[in-house]
């Protein structure tokens, strides 16, 4: 971590636990860096997590309060902090298992309801930590350690998911996509009602080995490869963008 975002991170904090490769590291620097723009104030900020990799990224590194809670609660547990102190800033950062599969009902709700959070979703496509295991998010025909021979279901758009429940603020953007992860988390905080943002972030240790991406740098090159902004879709055919993930903000304050 650089040394100017020290003063985030709790001062026994010495190594994180992500893998070599891991994207989730690379959120955590770009998380830091919107709070630093921000100017937030750590002592009026509560981060909230769930069960997994990415649940991680705030405790115990961040210097401010943290709610490490039980699979897929996060967004329960964040709900009751922000409805009992409104003042707080109120941050939720976990996977994509945790966030939309294991805790899919309480992001669909918390959306409809418009409540004030926001939710970074750092989308790896599998069960990071708990053992590889086949998740919503993940790719036709990915294989994991309960889809040996290919993954048979569509996975989630996320964002549509969310923004069609009623979220105020959507965004997805990747870690090689560093300054529109950081203003995307910038315009999330400050969005009055519920914010969400997905994070896709690699993970070469659960999916890469399993999916013939044998180095955390060809996972990144797919990223660059696959993903493409708004603007570029609209320009591109239905079959075009078969293979693409498109990337921006699909619903944000347009006043």
């Amino acid at each position: 971590m650089p040394r100017d975002l020290e003063q985030y991170l709790r001062p026994e904090v010495k190594t994180t636990p992500f893998c070599p490769g891991c994207g989730h590291g690379i959120l955590m620097g770009l998380v830091l860096r919107a709070v630093d723009a921000l100017s937030l104030d750590m002592r009026k900020a509560l981060f909230v997590s769930g069960i997994g990799c990415a649940a991680w990224i705030p405790s115990p590194h961040f210097k401010a309060d943290t709610l490490h809670t039980l699979h897929g609660r996060a967004i329960p547990f964040a709900t009751g902090a922000k409805l009992f102190n409104p003042e707080l800033t109120t941050i939720v950062v976990s996977g994509d298992g945790d966030l939309a599969s294991i805790g899919g009902n309480h992001l669909i709700h918390a959306a409809r309801r418009d409540i004030d959070l926001t939710v970074i979703c750092a989308n790896n496509m599998i069960y990071g930590m708990t053992g590889g295991q086949l998740a919503s998010t993940s790719p036709l025909g990915a294989r994991t350690s309960t889809s040996l021979e290919g993954n048979l279901y569509r996975p989630f758009d996320l964002c549509k998911v969310v923004e069609a429940a009623g979220a105020s603020y959507v965004a997805r953007f990747s870690v090689t996509q560093p300054h529109s992860v950081i203003a995307a988390v910038e315009r999330s905080v400050r969005t009055q009602g519920f914010s969400f943002v997905e994070v896709l972030s690699p993970c070469p240790t659960q999916f890469g080995r399993r999916n013939r991406l044998d180095t955390p740098a060809q996972m990144l090159e797919i990223l660059l490869k696959h993903c493409i902004t708004l603007e570029e879709a609209r320009q591109m055919a239905p079959a075009e963008l078969s293979d693409k993930i498109i990337t921006g903000e699909f619903a944000y304050d347009r006043t």
